[in-house]
């Protein structure tokens, strides 16, 4: 806890333990992260070509795609975990079933093995279509980026599903029933009363996927969509520095993530105001209190 020591007129000032273990151990983390720095500096790495490359016009325009195919991805992740979610609670088993079945089949299987299935579709359907209105080939429409939006997508609605439902778990039965007590439907109210209330739980697992969803798209390398590692891969081919393009995949992908991970704040703080409220004012209530105690 902390050493007393006095102040006079019969006071005592509570004085912190000194933690020097805390202060060794912050100092061996400085150290080993320095070291760690100046391991990368004075390796074989050509700097030169990590900087030359940063900016590269093929380079961002990886970025730029990486980021569209998360968003992408993201927003049709979050349209069918949300019907998901509501088809998984619904008392239909018909959809209560098939909400199941979704969920089981795309989160078990691997994101990579998605989208190589999508991406060679047309070995098993040469042609898609309606019959007798109009046919294409699947070669033309399943590009490298709609396997991608496809394959990371739908696997995404899976893992969001369970999210949502758990938001939605999250809402007294009240409030749904409630709302059925003035004449909404179970749709209406569960659109207009639980969801909007659940967007406080919901929103912080979400934004994590928006996160591991920018990393995730590395994976659509392998289908030869061009987002950052895919054009850093190409650069690399050509010049045979590896690592230093790596390092600059490395740097963008950190760069977005910081840049989402600000934006989850400010969402989470928008999607919980209102819930702090009574804690805080519970908490100025006591304090004075808690000063005349001391």
């Amino acid at each position: 806890m902390g050493d007393i020591e006095s102040a006079g007129s019969g006071r005592f000032i509570i004085v912190p333990r000194r933690r020097i273990g805390t202060k060794i151990l912050a100092v061996v983390f400085i150290v080993l992260l320095l070291l760690l720095v100046r391991a990368f500096w004075v390796g074989d790495i050509a700097w030169s070509y990590v900087g030359g490359n940063l900016f590269s016009p093929s380079v961002l325009a990886g970025v730029v795609n990486s980021i569209i195919m998360t968003f992408c991805a993201m927003a049709l992740g979050i349209v069918l975990g949300v019907i998901a979610a509501i088809m998984r609670m619904s008392a239909n088993p018909v959809l209560r079933n098939v909400s199941i079945g979704y969920i089981w089949l795309f989160r078990g299987t691997p994101a990579l093995l998605q989208l190589l299935l999508w991406f060679n579709l047309a070995l098993i359907f040469p042609t898609i279509g309606i019959p007798g209105l109009f046919s294409l080939r699947t070669v033309d429409v399943m590009t490298p980026f709609v396997a991608a939006f496809l394959g990371l997508g739908i696997q995404q609605g899976a893992y969001t599903a369970e999210v949502v439902r758990a938001g939605i778990l999250s809402i007294d039965k009240g409030q749904a029933e409630a709302a059925l007590s003035i004449g909404m439907t179970p749709l209406r109210s569960m659109l207009k009363i639980v969801l909007p209330q659940a967007m406080r739980v919901i929103v912080p697992p979400i934004g994590n996927e928006t996160i591991g969803m920018v990393k995730l798209t590395s994976l659509a390398s392998v289908i030869q969509y061009a987002e950052v590692l895919r054009s850093v891969e190409d650069i690399y081919y050509v010049n045979s520095r590896v690592i230093e393009l790596l390092i600059v995949a490395a740097i963008w992908y950190m760069v977005v993530v910081t840049v989402l991970s600000i934006g989850q704040v400010f969402v989470e703080r928008h999607f919980s105001k209102g819930w702090g409220g009574h804690r805080n004012a519970a908490q100025t209530a006591q304090q004075p209190l808690t000063e005349e105690a001391a």
